[in-house]
């Protein structure tokens, strides 16, 4: 069996908040999926700067990085690297500072503002769910 490769991603949660607390999400294109905006890292790039890009690239917002929220790793088969690969995926905690959902790029078929508490429900993968649970503790929001 051979080893799987190693890739390393970073995203956000973004927030804002005007009364209640809302988390930017992203289903990607072609997919049925609602997750949380994130990807590689390029070079000379730190993390929170891959952050700070993917979530512009992916959700038209500008946003800051407040906090770290932990680190997510998963494997999956690649079809067109043709291997298995173990991704690591580094979230931040970031507010947006502006910015329009309408403006993602291509990968992404929609960019939405959702209440943290109703983004639990819609999200799909369980450990991007505990990223937007943390942000919303940091924030002093319970999402139960």
């Amino acid at each position: 069996m051979t080893q799987a490769h190693e890739k390393t991603s970073a995203g956000g949660v973004v927030v804002r908040r005007d009364g209640i607390a809302e988390v930017c999400l992203i289903r990607p294109a072609g997919r049925r999926v609602w997750g949380l905006p994130k990807g590689g890292v390029e070079a000379g790039e730190t993390l929170a700067q891959t952050a700070v890009r993917e979530v512009a690239e992916e959700t038209g917002l500008e946003g800051v990085v407040d906090d770290t929220l932990g680190t997510i790793d998963y494997s999956f088969y690649s079809r067109e690297e043709g291997s298995r690969i173990h991704k690591t995926v580094h979230y931040y905690l970031m507010h947006s500072t502006g910015g329009d959902t309408a403006d993602h790029d291509h990968e992404v078929s929609e960019a939405r503002w959702v209440r943290i508490r109703d983004a639990m429900h819609l999200m799909t993968y369980p450990n991007e769910r505990e990223m937007v649970r943390r942000a919303a503790e940091s924030l002093g929001e319970t999402v139960d």
